[in-house]
């Protein structure tokens, strides 16, 4: 599978629930740098991260466009989040079904036809401003 195809299907997987699948794209000791926060590492830790994020958020990601370096090591998506914020996460405003949109981006590396780290962005003010005018 090439890279393209790579990040398509893991955005796939991802907007349809299918936490195995998109985790199966990944490399064992997948590095997963949060917006705006630390860096985990493993596959392990990225299912803890789906679970945690399953639970309080709902979201699709609409408008991808992927762009490959030449070498096809490397890869970025642009995206639209569309979401719900359906239950308090730690540090951030309460809850009540918020609903949000929300430009954002991912850097990928690959490996071995997997995914090897992924960098998530998003302007978490923005994302703060909309859950909390809609309270």
């Amino acid at each position: 599978m090439n890279t393209h195809d790579l990040i398509q299907a893991y955005y796939a997987a991802f907007n349809s629930g299918d936490r195995e699948a998109t985790l199966a794209l990944l490399t064992d000791d997948v590095a997963h740098d949060l917006n705006q926060g630390p860096r985990e590492s493993g596959r392990e830790a990225f299912r803890t991260f789906f679970k945690r994020m399953d639970h309080s958020y709902s979201e699709e990601l609409r408008d991808i466009a992927i762009m490959v370096s030449a070498d096809q090591t490397r890869a970025a998506a642009e995206y639209v989040v569309h979401g719900t914020y359906k239950a308090d996460d730690e540090g951030l405003p309460s809850a009540n079904g918020q609903r949000y949109v929300l430009p954002g981006g991912a850097f990928f590396s690959i490996r071995d036809g997997k995914i090897a780290r992924v960098s998530n962005y998003y302007n978490l003010a923005d994302w703060i401003s909309q859950v909390t005018r809609s309270a």
